[in-house]
């Protein structure tokens, strides 16, 4: 057995209350204070340039105390002390998603045709029978949907159509949802009821997909979706419904998270009732920034909530991503040059004007609100930064730290503008890995300028992880992997020039996506005086083979001292 296969043997399923888990206090310091827990005969790796690594650490009051060598360490053990030997495993800084939709509710309650979690495909027919299963117990005419579809991991090796959906039902309207969440895939008794034909032009917004001979062929794209939200039956819930659906929910998708070794995460709106609910009733197991829009944004500006406001566990960060253009995936991001190989000749979609643009991110700008622009394409990164210069230009905030959700295609000006504003991009994650097969649809030209980590580190520009789940799985283990070969899991390599070392990609997914939100203060990194968040490892990433990296076990996760997940 291995150093690490041991110590995960000596430690699964133990907590750190366990009296059999507890070591025996081996030294006793009187003059110093005494810690709740301390981790020793560990590899640590702080992401703390004053002390990049360490043996181990202590922790008092869910914060760490102090970090450092065993010896000195160990003399912070007292009676009543936790102590856990990590027998030379690895311990790193709990993992921040500076980008997620934290969709528990479908988790729980929706169809399913696709893995949210992993690389794995499904074939056709199996879509079609989970949606025949949901529609013989769905009233005709209500809607059957399906979700977390990906169109590059279907084994068919052909796009899911209008006539596939009309063998699920002719009685109910239908629809498949891409997991990148800008195309849905809809049935001929959906079009119907929408009044949506061949012969209707395609929005400057979105798009109505045709066959070779001009029919509709059931894919629509962006906000041409828009057209199907007031047709069709939905189920109706009462407010303790909705209540009870959305807490379970949120304590469902943090048990995930935490599993992962995901312990802050952004969450894009949801039911902020219910998330203080989860907190409340000890089921919240990550901190939250919470990222509001609609009538929550509306309320922090007309009450002077700024961002920052709220505790270590839920605080308001930014606002949720303001839609600029289309998606990455799903090969509808705005571009300056058309899609390569694609005739009629297109550009992807830009999902609002100029104009419009100026005017929410002056607004929300003025309210001391952190703004947060979702801009795939270099043609919407663009648009974002003019809208951003023109804010600071009338109302100056210092460290405002505009965030661009994604900025996936950037060039050398947009670089330079990023940093100018001292902008922050939350750049794809799992993608590299998750997502090689799409990447033929650009070439290798773009994807040299895609998610491009190494061209925004050498910019000095801090850049931290998005995952965007559900369109990307969150593992954190996976988008490492994918930072620092580009090799994805059909084993390709693209963009081979945006790769970054080991160090780089776990920063990337600590201390800058801390930065992101105004935390660097408080989290980010096993620092004295910082939250006791971290997770340990079965292996060494940094020693390790890094194709395996996606690989590697998290033995326990740990928020606050406490530990909320143990193999």
């Amino acid at each position: 057995m291995t150093r690490a296969g041991a110590g995960i043997a000596g430690v699964v399923g133990v907590p750190w209350l366990d009296k059999a888990g507890a070591a025996e206090p081996q030294a006793t310091n009187p003059g110093a204070e005494n810690a709740d827990l301390v981790v020793f005969n560990a590899r640590v790796y702080t992401v703390d340039s004053r002390v990049p690594k360490a043996e181990a650490f202590a922790v008092k009051a869910g914060r760490f105390v102090a970090v450092g060598s065993n010896a000195d360490i160990k003399g912070l053990i007292a009676k009543g002390t936790q102590t856990f030997d990590a027998m030379q495993m690895t311990v790193v800084p709990g993992f921040v998603d500076c980008h997620n939709h934290a969709p528990g509710n479908t988790l729980l309650y929706e169809v399913l045709v696709g893995n949210p979690y992993e690389v794995e495909f499904v074939t056709i027919s199996s879509i079609v029978d989970k949606l025949r299963a949901k529609a013989r117990e769905t009233p005709p005419g209500a809607w059957v949907e399906g979700f977390f579809f990906d169109d590059t991991k279907v084994k068919d090796n052909r796009p899911l159509n209008v006539h596939d959906l009309d063998q699920v039902s002719k009685d109910h309207p239908v629809t498949v949802h891409h997991r990148g969440g800008h195309t849905s895939f809809y049935n001929s008794k959906a079009f119907e009821l929408a009044g949506i034909n061949k012969n209707t032009p395609n929005l400057p917004s979105g798009t109505f997909d045709r066959d070779a001979s001009g029919d509709l062929n059931g894919r629509v794209t962006d906000r041409a979706r828009d057209a199907f939200n007031k047709i069709g039956k939905r189920p109706i819930f009462t407010q303790e419904q909705n209540m009870q659906r959305d807490r379970d929910g949120l304590a469902y998708i943090s048990k995930q998270f935490v599993r992962y070794g995901v312990t802050s995460v952004h969450h894009q709106g949801g039911n902020l009732a219910a998330l203080q609910q989860v907190r409340a009733r000890g089921e919240l197991l990550h901190r939250v920034s919470y990222e509001a829009s609609g009538k929550e944004l509306d309320a922090m500006i007309d009450a002077g909530i700024m961002t920052g406001f709220g505790d270590e566990w839920i605080r308001f960060g930014a606002t949720s991503e303001h839609t600029v253009d289309g998606s990455f995936s799903e090969r509808t991001m705005a571009l300056s040059a058309p899609y390569p190989g694609v005739m009629p000749p297109y550009k992807g979609n830009v999902t609002e004007t100029q104009d419009e643009l100026n005017a929410w991110i002056e607004r929300v700008h003025r309210a001391g609100i952190q703004v947060n622009s979702h801009a795939n394409g270099d043609v919407a990164i663009d648009m974002v930064l003019k809208a951003v210069e023109r804010a600071q230009r009338l109302f100056p905030r210092a460290d405002a730290r505009p965030k661009i959700t994604h900025c996936t295609l950037i060039n050398d000006d947009l670089l330079r503008r990023i940093k100018s504003l001292g902008a922050m991009p939350a750049a794809f994650t799992s993608y590299a890995y998750y997502n090689s097969d799409k990447f033929v649809f650009y070439g290798e030209e773009l994807m040299t300028r895609c998610m491009a980590y190494r061209s925004f580190l050498d910019a000095g520009i801090e850049v931290a992880a998005g995952s965007d789940f559900p369109p990307g799985p969150f593992d954190p283990r996976m988008a490492i992997q994918g930072m620092v070969t580009r090799t994805g899991w059909d084993g390709k390599t693209w963009g081979a020039n945006q790769r970054i070392s080991v160090e780089e990609a776990l920063r990337v997914n600590t201390l800058n996506g801390a930065y992101n939100s105004h935390e660097e203060g408080i989290k980010g990194s096993i620092t004295p005086g910082k939250l006791a968040d971290f997770v340990v490892l079965s292996d060494d990433p940094f020693t390790m083979d890094q194709a395996k990296i996606k690989d590697l076990q998290i033995v326990r996760t740990v928020v606050a001292g406490s530990a909320v997940f143990h193999a």
